[in-house]
């Protein structure tokens, strides 16, 4: 073996090797092979200087032996991870590991894994940039600064088990900001006035009486009928015929964060999702030309294309769809986001030969979902705008004037390859000063709807656009809010939960600039400075850490518990302290106060409300009702010296007379290990449940179903049981 390439992932290093020759040996690091420890601090830091304690993990011990022993017989060893500075952190890592001095090491790049880029990136090599391993190493001491240190002091004065984060944080306040808009808002009641005018013409009241209507114009009702009643007297004709045409300009070709919203709102599939296939695309997949990358690198906010794609998208155009579709020249895009590596390219195809009509036999479902979406973006980017023509026409009599709107497809331009999402609304055909007979004229109620929740997609948007991470953070903070239970992601809409809005205002209250995106964003951007060889690394740290540390160590003294702790007037049994309730990230426990010395805590099914439903025949003892993994039953109390158990006889459950929102069957009253809920008779045909017992009156405001009342926030709040719509009765009264 004359040549070790080593590249981060195995499905990588088998397409890889499928393009080398003997002379070759390709293995796979499998990720970091070092990182901070993860049960300490793992930084030291003094003379405002961080040094950072490495540790290979238990997990890649072996790999890093075999790399050690390829590199011995090896005459020359290529780092070849991935192009952005998480892969130049890691191909220095795996210097260190190995134990040579990272000047030696050629390192190579690519943005797309085929045949001709592989071999390209062999011929023209580079040395290891050490800048852009300083601005990933601070990112990561940064993130473990503030993550041991401030989720120590949260867990300490909120609860166990939550965290905070320099990026996790500040996107957390954006979606606890949302909820709490959401919970303030009260509905503003408004009316429109609409007009049917023959021949079957819909249209809607802009100006009464030379007074422009705008949106909440009219929110008097009895001034509304009056308005209507005038209208229905007078006569109309068409006023002015305004025609406009209008291009619609091409899309740009995806990058990472419009990659994950599209594939979102058109696919359905989650930004991890997402992600997770696209690496796939990226590493190496079967097509009909052998094992090869059919997209370049996923992780970019560059709309940067190389000219030799450029030119053979525009020959599959010239080829496929004629000169039509065909601009006189590429297009170029260029990136909103100033901190954009330029250097990289957008999302395309590696490929276009390999068709998604060739795809469809090779790769999965969802893997031809995703594909398809990217080449078709990126051969939509490279056509020719599509082209609508837009009418409106006004109708007037002598006290107001009506407007109708349509518009109509005239050129589909690059919708013939994405295909085209609207649909024309044609105007009849009519002339200027013809009257109009009047069909009807009515008014409809509306209410002002509250600030939507954010999506996965809308929630990367507004990262994006407030400078929040970078594109490989997107997907793993929201993956990661979730998995702490600080969000609830329900029909693609993102709630906050209780802890979410504790942790927040703990944050915004002591630790401002965490939670600040503005702050946030100016750091990422110091950390682009510190990768462009502007900003000393260690000093970009020092500025934070100094204050940081600071507000830390106040924080320990001054900042009051907020730990649910309610005394239970019983005493531990193992060291006579008094028990105590707490609340912990997995419910409320039962323990004793004297934690940490003493780490009792009550089992949980000695923590539940005992019945008495008899006695026990074999030792006299009551018999006790309690709940087991298959229901309820009843056991001793003279448990675990008494061990006699029997079952309950079932009763059938209590319906409400409430009809379910999915079957229509009847919702009855049940019970579980996990308390009492609500769910349909008709289970298990139909799973529909909710957990609160709804009543018949006042209806949700958004479908007219039943609601139910619950506490949130300090507020007495409805909740629709089948749309799950919150609003405050006093907003409805």
């Amino acid at each position: 073996m004359k040549n070790l390439v080593i590249v981060e992932s195995p499905a990588k290093a088998k397409t890889i090797k499928n393009f080398l020759g003997i002379d070759y040996e390709v293995i796979a690091s499998k990720g970091h092979i070092r990182d901070l420890p993860q049960k300490k601090f793992g930084i030291k830091i003094q003379d405002q200087q961080f040094i950072p304690e490495y540790v290979i993990s238990s997990d890649h011990k072996e790999i890093v032996s075999k790399i050690k022993e390829l590199a011995k017989k090896a005459e020359r060893i290529y780092i070849a991870t991935d192009e952005d500075r998480e892969g130049e952190a890691i191909g220095y890592h795996i210097t260190q590991a190995i134990g040579k001095d990272a000047s030696n090491f050629p390192r190579i790049v690519f943005h797309e894994i085929t045949h001709s880029a592989i071999t390209h990136a062999i011929s023209s090599p580079r040395q290891i940039d050490m800048d852009k391993v300083d601005a990933q190493q601070a990112r990561r001491l940064l993130d473990r600064i503030v993550g041991f240190q401030l989720s120590g002091l949260i867990a300490n004065k909120i609860q166990k088990g939550l965290s905070a984060g320099r990026v996790q944080s500040s996107t957390l306040k954006l979606i606890v900001d949302r909820e709490k808009e959401i919970l303030a808002f009260k509905p503003v009641r408004y009316f429109s006035i609409q007009g049917e005018f023959s021949p079957n013409l819909s249209t809607e009241l802009i100006t009464f009486e030379g007074e422009k209507l705008e949106k909440l114009s009219l929110q008097d009702e009895q001034k509304v009928q009056e308005i209507v009643q005038i209208l229905q007297r007078d006569s109309f004709k068409v006023q002015e015929i305004i025609t406009k045409s209008k291009k619609t300009p091409t899309p740009p070709p995806f990058m990472t964060s419009t990659l994950q919203q599209s594939a979102s709102t058109l696919l359905g599939f989650s930004p991890t999702k997402t992600m997770s296939i696209a690496q796939k695309l990226y590493e190496g997949v079967k097509t009909h030309e052998g094992v090869m990358g059919v997209i370049t690198y996923m992780r970019t906010d560059s709309l940067n294309i190389a000219k030799e794609a450029q030119e053979k998208a525009r020959e599959v155009l010239l080829q496929t769809y004629g000169e039509v579709y065909l601009p006189s020249k590429p297009k170029n895009y260029v990136s909103k986001n100033k901190s954009a590596q330029e250097a990289h390219e957008a999302i395309r195809p590696t490929n276009l030969g390999f068709t998604p009509k060739i795809a469809q036999e090779f790769l999965t479902p969802d893997e031809l979902k995703l594909y398809t979406l990217i080449y078709h973006r990126f051969l939509a980017s490279q056509s020719v705008e599509a082209e609508f023509e837009s009418q409106s026409i006004l109708i007037a009599s002598d006290h107001g004037v009506f407007k109708a709107s349509g518009s109509k497809l005239v050129f589909e331009g690059f919708y013939k390859i994405t295909g085209n999402q609207d649909k024309d609304k044609l105007l009849p055909s009519l002339n200027q000063g013809q009257t109009l007979e009047v069909k009807e004229i009515t008014s409809k109620e509306h209410f002002t709807e509250p600030p939507a929740r954010f999506n996965e997609a809308s929630l990367i948007k507004v990262m994006e656009s407030l400078g929040i991470g970078r594109p490989s953070t997107y997907a793993p903070t929201i993956a990661l809010l979730n998995n702490r239970d600080y969000i609830k992601i329900e029909k693609k809409q993102i709630f906050a939960q209780e802890s979410a809005f504790k942790v927040t205002e703990m944050l915004s209250q002591y630790f401002n600039e965490i939670v600040d995106s503005h702050f946030t964003a100016k750091l990422e951007d110091e950390l682009d400075e510190i990768a462009e060889k502007k900003q000393d690394w260690q000093r970009v740290l020092w500025r934070f850490y100094e204050p940081f540390h600071q507000k830390i160590t106040d924080g320990k003294t001054n900042i009051p518990s907020q730990k649910v702790m309610i005394p239970t007037g019983e005493n531990c049994p193992q060291c006579g302290s008094e028990l105590i309730k707490r609340s912990g990230r997995y419910g409320e426990f039962i323990a004793c106060s004297g934690y940490p010395k003493c780490k009792y805590i009550k089992p949980k099914e000695d923590q539940t409300p005992t019945e008495e439903v008899g006695t026990c025949e074999k030792c006299g003892l009551p018999m006790v009702k309690k709940i087991g993994r298959n229901g309820e039953f009843m056991a001793c109390s003279g448990y675990p010296k008494c061990k006699n158990t029997k079952s309950l006889q079932s009763t059938p459950p209590k319906t409400l007379e409430v009809k379910c929102p999915e079957c229509g069957g009847e919702l009855a009253q049940k019970r579980s290990r996990m308390g009492t809920f609500f769910g349909c008779s008709g289970y298990p045909k139909c799973n529909f449940l909710s957990k609160f017992e709804p009543i018949p009156s006042p209806k949700c405001p958004e479908c007219g179903y039943m609601v139910a009342t619950r506490t949130y926030r300090g507020k007495e709040l409805c909740e629709c049981i089948k749309c799950k719509h919150r609003f405050a009765l006093e907003d409805q009264n």
